[in-house]
């Protein structure tokens, strides 16, 4: 060990300062190219392939292949045409209350209220319904009230347990079914 540093000095000594600082520009610049052009370099590529693939989608939507983007104003007109009609709220809800008790949840009367919105001649029913029953009950049912609804939105959710024994949670869910007008 003690002879290697010995011959490490010695061929220091034999270069000299002149040797020396081009060893430390050496460091520098493999330092350099090891963490500012290899990842640079990485980027590069990532973005190549992601202009590969804009130019081959491109390709694919000028020959009918595929659909092209839709633009913003035809975004709102598409989920507007996807939305249930506020007529079909009535439905909606007893789907949902149907889903629960298929679950196994024990889905009380909760509340409900319906808000308008004039410039997006969007209407959003906002309901709040208190829930009782196991986690996983509660996991599996959301996720089916969403499959079967998907214009139902959860915004928030509050489970309680009384003690921590229990495996039966109460608590309340706040959902939203957008309909269109």
């Amino acid at each position: 060990m003690r002879s290697h540093s010995l011959i490490l000095r010695e061929a220091c000594q034999r270069l000299g300062r002149p040797g020396a600082v081009g060893a430390a520009l050496l460091l520098v610049a493999l330092g350099w190219s090891l963490f500012g052009l290899w990842p640079a370099s990485r980027e590069v590529q990532q973005l190549e392939a992601r202009a590969a693939a804009a130019r081959e989608r491109v390709t694919r939507v000028a020959s009918g292949a595929e659909a092209a983007p839709l633009r913003p104003g035809q975004q709102l007109a598409s989920l507007q045409q996807n939305l249930p009609a506020q007529q079909e709220a009535t439905a909606a809800i007893e789907r949902i209350y149907a889903t629960a008790t298929r679950e196994g949840i024990a889905l009380a009367r909760g509340e409900y209220a319906l808000a308008l919105d004039p410039q997006t001649r969007l209407a959003r029913y906002q309901m709040l319904l208190p829930v009782h029953g196991s986690y996983p009950q509660l996991r599996s049912f959301l996720a089916a009230v969403r499959r079967e609804l998907p214009a139902l939105v959860l915004e928030d959710i509050d489970l309680q347990r009384k003690q921590i024994s229990e495996s039966q949670l109460d608590g309340r869910i706040r959902m939203a079914l957008y309909l269109t007008r």
